[in-house]
């Protein structure tokens, strides 16, 4: 029996995702979580053998949330379930840890494939973004600004266009506000944006976020 944790700020979604999997021969659903941090205790509490994590959510996050999952139980495998299917964020949360990248268009069929092969001690990936990593290398299109971003500039930059404010970021992050701050303005110097409000455009015109999420 693969015991399974759903994470997602939507509660429609995971309780969803939840039913659909609740009928299913050897899957086990033993609990749902609305953000990283609920997930990290459940975590510690349950010790599920697969996660199903959404990668944008308030507080610290799907990226984030991973990272410190695992540091809770080593052994747990982590698939990112996400709406966003290009780069920076499979190569992100693959570099974090998770062992699976599916988006939320994939169909029931597919996630249980990804569920058993991640609990068979495999990866996956769906096809069209295992497509786009591995031609990654060869194309010549100068990339996306975000990939000159650290892990954790990128993880302060999906709180920032999230809406959270600083003190909010530093409280979820164990940080201090100037931290938080100073981290902004390198992110700013990186992509050569003045503001928050710079820093969203930017993201909405390279699919970090869509414009719908802000509007």
């Amino acid at each position: 029996m693969i015991r399974v944790l759903v994470v997602d700020d939507h509660q429609l979604v995971r309780t969803g995702i939840s039913r659909l999997l609740a009928d299913v021969e050897g899957i086990e659903i033993v609990g749902q979580a609305g953000s990283g941090e609920d997930a990290i205790e459940m975590i510690a509490d349950i010790h599920p053998d697969v996660v199903l994590m959404d990668v944008q959510m308030p507080g610290i996050g799907g990226l984030e949330a991973t990272r410190r999952s695992l540091r809770v139980d080593p052994d747990l495998k982590i698939i990112a379930v996400t709406i966003y299917d290009d780069e920076p964020f499979p190569s992100r949360l693959m570099n974090a840890g998770a062992v699976g990248y599916i988006t939320k268009t994939a169909g029931v069929d597919e996630m249980l494939k990804a569920i058993k092969s991640v609990s068979e001690g495999k990866r996956y990936i769906s096809s069209e973004i295992a497509q786009q990593l591995a031609l990654k290398p060869f194309v010549n299109d100068g990339g996306s600004p975000f990939d000159a971003l650290s892990s954790r500039e990128m993880q302060i930059t999906l709180m920032v266009i999230s809406g959270l404010r600083v003190t909010e970021i530093a409280g979820n992050l164990s940080l201090s506000p100037k931290t938080v701050n100073s981290y902004r303005y390198r992110i700013f110097d990186k992509l050569g944006v003045r503001n928050d409000v710079g820093l969203t455009k930017m993201s909405i015109k390279h699919g970090i976020i869509d414009s719908e999420a802000v509007a």
